[in-house]
Formats: structure tokens, C-alpha cells, sequence
């Protein structure tokens, strides 16, 4: 165990280093932040001092090296808009995404785990066919269109449920939390219906193939002969083993979710990180948008490193094939 352990550590901080020179060139070949931040009528000397106080008269492999440097020591850079540290400013708006993410990913588990196994149960039966034919949806409207779609139907007709923002907070162990105010739920609820629609359709596929995997299994055959019930069967042999594949998906797909609500939160202006990554692009903060994909890759690096120990823990196949290659 403890050798897969080192392997996966070194995997992990390879994967930070190389994204790190990836982000940065990409991020700092673009676009000049100095006419946007500059007055339109700023004359040369200006501009030059503009450049200077960012720092970006520098060559790129100075700054590039500065970067690197002031990062080992957690400091991702300073914003050019909020004149405050790049990484603080992106804090801030975390706990809005991470809540958005979370209350997704129980939308995805309540909705797909269920259908998922009817459809796995019962798999030639009406609903088992509708449940598989109506999961193709999730994978096929793009995620504005439904956030477009829920805020017509929900917002402007029936008006049940508002538009956009966030809503009032409540501060749980120093975290501004809006899921546990009434009008922050329903602030929440829309948004993130919307983000989980794609990963609840992939969690009812999952579910059903893992459903009728052990289905067919002997220990399923055997506990049929001992005149268990179904619901026996279902709820004691059948979620125990087919939950293994899910959990292992979802710990995976919950990272997905935090990078990519970015397009959520446009639609349903929701203050999180990905609206802030958006407006960072648009004027150009360059600081901004390198913490937030540098923050978003360490994301997914923890939590594919705890997945994958996880799973290595659970079935010691995995680790022991590591260990011999």
C-alpha cells in the first residue's frame, strides 16, 4: 500500500507541475490587460507604467519563474481588478460552488441510483425502456439551454422559484452556507437541478449496468433459493455491491462539477467561482484566471488521489498490481 501511495503522490504533483506550465502559457499569451485597464486616452508612459506596476514588462520566462516561485510559497498572484490576492478573491466566492456542487451531486445520486435500478430490475419492462430512452436527454440538451428552460417554466410562468442570485446566508462553522435559509434553497434549487441533470443521466446508466451485473450473480441465485425477498435481495446483496462503481464515478464526477458549473452560474448569475472566472476573462485578469484553474486542476488531483485510495482500500487487487508493474 505504501508503495502505490508514493506512486500515486508523484503521479499527482507531475500532473500540478506540467498543468501549471500549460495554464500559464496559455493563460498569459493572450490578450494585452494594460488597454483595459488603462484609461483610452493614457499615453505611452502610462501604459508603460501600468505594465510595470503588474509586472508584466518582464520577459514571460521572468514572470513565469516568479509565478512558480510565489506559488511554493501560496501565493498565486495579486488581481488586477480587485487589487487584492488573486487566491483570496477566488475563496471567497468557494463556498458558493462547493455548496452548488454538493446539492448537485445529491440530485444526481437521488434521481439516477433509483431509476437506475428499476431500469436494471426490470430492464424489457415499460418504465425500465422509458427510464433508459428519457437518460439520453441529460446527455444531449446542452446545460444553458435547460437553465434557460427551468427559468422560463419556473421563474417567469409559474414564479415559484427566482431567477438568479444567490440569496441570504447562514454562517456554519465559518462558512457562509445559503442551503439552510428557505429563500437560499430556493435561490439553490434551479441551479442546481440544472448542473446535476448530466450526471444523474450517467448515474442511471451506471446503476442499471451494475444492477443487472449482479443480478446475475451467484450469490443473487443463491439467496433466491433460500426464499429471500426481492426487496431482501435488492436492498441487502444488490445496492451493497452495485454502489462500488457509482461511488467511484461520482468521487470523480464531483470535480467536474466544480470546474464546470461555470456555465450554470452564468445562466443563473449565481456568485460562484465560475461567474468570477468569466468576468476575470473578460477583463483580462490574468491572475484570477490562473489561480482558478491552477485551484481547479489541485481539485481534481485530490480528489482522483482519494478516489483512487479509496478503491485501492476496497479491493486490494488494485494495489497489488500496481505494486508488481
Amino acid at each position: 500500500m505504501l508503495v502505490y501511495l508514493i506512486r500515486r503522490l508523484g503521479q499527482s504533483l507531475l500532473v500540478i507541475a506540467v498543468m501549471a506550465v500549460l495554464v500559464f502559457l496559455a493563460v498569459y499569451a493572450v490578450g494585452d490587460p494594460v488597454a483595459i485597464l488603462a484609461n483610452p486616452e493614457a499615453d505611452q508612459a502610462e501604459l508603460d507604467a501600468i505594465a510595470r506596476r503588474l509586472g508584466l514588462d518582464r520577459p514571460l520566462w521572468e514572470q513565469f519563474g516568479i509565478f512558480i516561485w510565489n506559488a511554493l510559497r501560496g501565493d498565486l498572484g495579486r488581481s488586477f481588478v480587485f487589487a487584492q490576492p488573486a487566491l483570496t478573491v477566488i475563496l471567497e466566492r468557494m463556498p458558493a460552488t462547493l455548496e452548488l456542487a454538493f446539492v448537485a451531486l445529491l440530485f444526481s445520486m437521488v434521481i439516477g441510483i433509483p431509476l437506475g435500478v428499476i431500469a436494471g430490475l426490470k430492464p424489457d419492462s415499460v418504465a425500465g425502456r422509458t427510464i433508459m430512452s428519457t437518460s439520453i436527454l441529460g446527455f444531449s440538451l446542452p446545460n444553458f439551454w435547460i437553465g434557460l428552460m427551468l427559468i422560463l417554466l419556473f421563474a417567469v410562468e409559474l414564479r415559484w422559484l427566482p431567477a438568479s442570485g444567490r440569496g441570504p446566508t447562514t454562517e456554519v462553522l465559518g462558512v457562509h452556507l445559503s442551503m439552510f435559509t428557505w429563500d437560499g434553497l430556493r435561490h439553490l434549487l434551479l441551479p442546481a437541478f440544472t448542473l446535476s441533470l448530466y450526471k444523474a443521466s450517467l448515474v442511471i446508466r451506471i446503476a442499471q449496468a451494475g444492477t443487472r451485473e449482479v443480478m446475475l450473480q451467484d450469490y443473487v441465485r443463491f439467496a433466491r433459493a433460500k426464499g429471500l425477498s426481492q426487496r431482501r435481495i435488492v436492498f441487502v446483496h444488490v445496492l451493497k455491491n452495485m454502489m462500488i462503481p457509482v461511488v467511484t464515478v461520482l468521487g470523480l464526477e464531483l470535480g467536474s462539477m466544480i470546474a464546470f458549473a461555470v456555465v450554470t452560474e452564468t445562466v443563473f448569475a449565481y456568485p460562484g467561482m465560475g461567474k468570477l472566472l468569466i468576468d476575470s476573462i473578460n477583463r483580462l485578469d490574468r491572475p484570477v484566471v490562473v489561480a482558478y484553474l491552477m485551484l481547479t486542476v489541485f481539485i481534481f488531483v485530490i480528489i482522483n488521489l482519494v478516489v483512487d485510495l479509496l478503491y485501492a482500500l476496497i479491493d486490494p487487487r488494485v494495489r497489488l498490481s500496481q505494486g508488481k508493474s
